[in-house]
């Protein structure tokens, strides 16, 4: 389940957005930001240069996703699918780029896109439970290219390996050749 969303700058770690109920019902829940503050202080000073990453922190793990000059971050429960949480952040990033994307680098305040938390709490309820219809949907959909991939790959291999043993074919024939005259 999603419990924490933030947005912040990755050039000096000024957050842009957060969810404004996200903590509620997790202990410690300030504790929790001031992990992710302290994240988005080490991206800005170059110390993480991993663009997309899963940390783990107590009993939950925060995810994140860096997209040009802005930093996507959600703190999930262990037992969260990571292909989920990073599904939930590529859609905050849409829209978050579509709505604020030319006042990102002029925002001199934190918190200046607070108005985006309506589509984050909105997007998050559709996160909520790994379970439902919908995000299961997505997983077998993943696991699905996932697997057409590899069985391309699979196709490709055996088709290079049917090319190999006809041009070893074709040489001993050559090799033949002079034998045969």
């Amino acid at each position: 389940m999603v419990k924490l969303t933030m947005i912040a700058r990755v050039t000096d770690g000024l957050p842009l957005a957060e969810g404004l109920d996200d903590g509620r019902d997790v202990p410690d829940a300030d504790f929790y930001k001031q992990q992710a503050k302290s994240l988005f202080k080490n991206l800005s000073m170059g110390q993480i240069d991993a663009s997309r990453m899963s940390v783990e922190t107590g009993p939950y793990v925060f995810h994140y996703n860096i997209e040009g000059r802005v930093c996507y971050l959600t703190m999930c429960d262990r037992s969260y699918p990571k292909k989920l949480a990073f599904q939930y952040l590529e859609d905050l990033k849409n829209e978050f780029e579509r709505v604020n994307g030319s006042q990102i680098e002029t925002a001199a305040r934190p918190y200046a896109f607070i108005k985006f938390d309506t589509f984050m709490q909105k997007t998050k309820k559709l996160y909520q439970d790994s379970r439902t219809q919908r995000n299961i949907t997505k997983l077998n959909d993943e696991l699905y290219e996932v697997h057409q991939i590899m069985t391309r790959n699979v196709q490709e291999v055996l088709g290079v390996g049917e090319k190999l043993d006809q041009t070893k074919v074709e040489r001993s024939m050559e090799d033949m050749s002079p034998l045969l005259v």
